[in-house]
């Protein structure tokens, strides 16, 4: 089998060096800090801006998955040194480098989101995230690399949690049958993506060489709002109904003086105000993904969080 190095061991980094590993691939993942390893994982401490000792790391590999981020209030600054050591490696190793994107890209839009939508987002997050895959595309095309995109809306089951919507603040409170709050209007559709469903379009399009070139949207459910997936967690955990109630301006302006994270969410915020919908029917189109049933998301998800709350005590 072949060597499939993921930088970043978030949840999307973490799920495909799983679903890698399990797949008989022999994993490396980098990290600045490194980790203990695991069945079927080498974690190696790297700095993935250093391009000279990550393309040590990642030569002989079949491809290079770009699933770390920079902090996010920090992103101007680090996504692009970051991304540039990424570009330098693929083209030094000719791995395939598989870019795990979001939609902020796109900025604020009327109706569902398609890849075939113009990069027009004018907020700094957005033009950094688009900026990013420009440069690889152009790249790709000059043919000095192989680059992939694979995009994904909010991240929503195991594994996700500070940095998810539907995550720390939303599921152990439902757990508890306590009310939530909800960044925006709770009653607006919102396209969430399944962290599994993540990891299984990166490593298909790793593999498919006609994927090469463009984005892609990861396979998703169809949208629901944040009060109907605190309803479908609740009923599951049996808690249920749980209030959502809108998280007051006033509030989160506050919160924000103390909190990077809120501060920097003020860009996106209108992705919360306004429908948030991902189309991902060309992906399906051509590939064997599919979005995981709503269902069994939930199920995972509340599992997921039962045995972690658990553990912690």
């Amino acid at each position: 089998m072949n060597l499939h190095v993921v930088i970043g061991f978030g949840p999307a980094g973490a799920a495909t060096a799983r679903l890698l590993a399990e797949r008989g691939h022999t994993v490396r993942v980098i990290t600045r800090s490194g980790r203990s390893p695991e069945p079927g994982i080498e974690h190696v401490a790297l700095d993935a801006t250093d391009s000279e000792r990550l393309t040590e790391a990642v030569r002989g590999a079949a491809a290079l998955y770009s699933c770390g981020a920079p902090p996010y209030h920090r992103w101007a600054g680090e996504w692009p040194p970051l991304a540039a050591s990424l570009r330098t490696t693929a083209e030094a190793t000719g791995a395939v480098l598989v870019m795990l994107g979001n939609l902020y890209g796109y900025g604020p839009v009327d109706g569902p989101m398609t890849e075939e939508l113009p990069l027009a987002a004018t907020g700094t997050k957005g033009r950094v995230r688009a900026t990013v895959w420009e440069q690889a595309r152009d790249l790709h095309e000059q043919g000095r690399i192989k680059a992939v995109e694979v995009r994904a809306s909010d991240f929503f089951g195991p594994g996700v949690t500070d940095g998810g919507h539907l995550a720390a603040r939303v599921v152990p409170p439902v757990l508890r049958g306590k009310s939530v709050s909800s960044l925006g209007d709770p009653d607006t559709p919102h396209s969430w993506s399944y962290i599994p469903d993540v990891a299984a379009a990166l490593a298909e399009v790793a593999g498919e060489e006609r994927a090469w070139g463009r984005a892609w949207h990861v396979p998703t459910a169809p949208a629901l709002s944040t009060r109907e997936m605190v309803d479908r967690l609740a009923t599951e955990a049996g808690t249920g109904p749980v209030a959502v109630r809108r998280l007051p301006s006033a509030v989160l302006g506050l919160a924000s003086l103390f909190s990077p994270l809120l501060r920097e969410l003020k860009e996106v915020r209108y992705q919360f105000d306004r429908p948030f919908i991902m189309d991902a029917s060309a992906y399906e189109a051509e590939f064997a993904v599919r979005a995981t049933p709503v269902d069994e998301q939930v199920k995972a998800t509340v599992e997921w969080w039962r045995e972690r709350l658990a553990t912690a005590g």
